[in-house]
């Protein structure tokens, strides 16, 4: 497959730009917002879920939980099957279809009684979105040479934050002003906005599968494809076994990304719950850190040309101890601002390099989707155990402060790991 090509390499990052607003509006912004409030309507923060009772935001972490533990276990073998059959764009655009259209769906949740749909809906759309990604972030190692993927890299996600936080306005425009739109509720125009973000997704990644490459194999067979996927991912096991350094990476970006995905999924929740900010102030919020997203993204991407990946990972995972020390003592919306821009400028920067330096880690090879199966793997079990002990901690001690200060210790473990391969220089050609 020809590298580099600026019509590929376009199309690759425009996904960035079609799926980055199911993150934003649905498990940042806006439906947090409208989940808390649909469920403490009737002023308690207890709800009913299959008949066991739950605090609201715990079970939010919780279906979060349990929709990425399932991409973790199954992605890997579908990655394996994709590596042997050359079809990840199938994939790829089956979990999209899947969960832009339950993102859709979540238009029908109108109150409580609807909860178990709502959540259900979710639960499917989280998958169809998590699901997506592996294929998506296998195909950079086939599309870009080493020297361009950290500026492929940053461009996918700087693009995400942009078309993101486009439809995140106008939704925002929506909920505050719904006499604008021709809507009676600020209720409704939530709703109008989750099905808005599924056709968001669904629509532009239209593009993307135009242009990215059908096949990225030769393979053939159509016979015991099951067995074929468990034997490219033993494979690929036994490869990682003689690269002692990739190991080391998975283990520092396994700690210090659960920090980094938890806080993504949970930052508005805090805001609500320990702060009693506003909507408006949420939003706004949210907004601030993702347009200084875009700017961290390249700044990092330049510092990591002038330091080396690993050191400008490690800039970002200590100032991300900073953030999680500082966030247990924020008391005001004021701080929380504060708190926010650094967030943006080390988030945007830390996920789009962390991707590129486990693509240039990789040895050459075929099975790049197996291979980014366990980067993953690593995305998906950290961000389940990290929202996991989040909400458990918050129903053990009652308060969200507490569960900063777990968040906290898992950058430290992912930092001291980062130091053990603080030597090593991935190639720039």
């Amino acid at each position: 497959m020809e590298k580099n090509n600026p019509k590929v390499l376009r199309a690759w990052t425009f996904y960035d730009w079609a799926n980055s607003v199911y993150s934003l509006s649905i498990t940042t912004a806006i439906f947090p917002i409208y989940y808390n409030s649909i469920t403490t309507a009737n002023g308690s923060d207890q709800v009913t879920f299959l008949g066991r009772t739950f605090t609201n935001t715990a079970l939010y972490s919780y279906a979060l939980s349990f929709s990425f533990l399932v991409i973790a276990f199954l992605s890997p073998l579908l990655s394996g099957i994709a590596d042997y059959k050359g079809n990840k764009k199938f994939f790829m655009r089956l979990f999209c279809f899947l969960g832009s259209s339950a993102c859709a769906s979540l238009y029908f949740f109108k109150d409580l009684p609807q909860l178990d749909m709502g959540i259900f809906s979710f639960i499917l759309a989280s998958i169809g979105w998590a699901g997506s990604i592996v294929f998506y972030n296998a195909f950079l190692p086939e599309i870009a040479t080493t020297d361009m993927q950290d500026k492929v890299s940053a461009r996918g996600f700087a693009l995400g934050y942009i078309g993101s936080s486009l439809l995140l306005i106008f939704n925002l425009a929506m909920i505050l002003y719904p006499s604008w739109f021709g809507i009676t509720n600020s209720g409704m125009a939530s709703r109008i906005s989750f099905l808005m973000t599924g056709l968001w997704w669904f629509g532009f990644a239209l593009f993307t599968f135009k242009y990215l490459p059908e096949k990225t194999s030769t393979q053939k067979s159509n016979n015991q494809l099951l067995t074929k996927g468990f034997n490219e991912l033993t494979k690929v096991l036994k490869q990682l076994q003689s690269l002692p350094m990739l190991k080391r990476f998975l283990i520092s970006f396994f700690f210090y990304n659960m920090g980094v995905q938890t806080v993504m999924y949970v930052a508005s929740l805090f805001g609500t719950k320990e702060l009693h900010m506003r909507d408006d102030e949420l939003i706004i919020t949210v907004l601030i850190i993702q347009f200084v997203a875009i700017a961290g993204a390249y700044l990092f991407s330049f510092l990591s040309s002038k330091v080396g990946n690993i050191k400008a990972l490690l800039i970002g995972v200590t100032i991300w101890v900073g953030i999680c020390w500082a966030a247990y003592f924020v008391t005001t919306s004021l701080q929380f601002f504060a708190l926010a821009f650094a967030v943006g400028m080390i988030m945007g920067g830390i996920q789009s390099l962390s991707r590129s330096t486990y693509s240039k880690m990789l040895p050459v090879t075929q099975d790049n989707a197996s291979y980014f199966s366990f980067y993953d793997i690593c995305d998906k079990i950290g961000l389940v155990l990290g929202t996991v002990a989040y909400g458990y901690i918050e129903e053990l001690t009652g308060s969200m402060r507490n569960s900063i200060l777990v968040l906290m210790t898992f950058f430290v473990v992912g930092l001291f790991s980062l130091l053990s391969i603080r030597n090593f220089k991935t190639q720039s050609t």
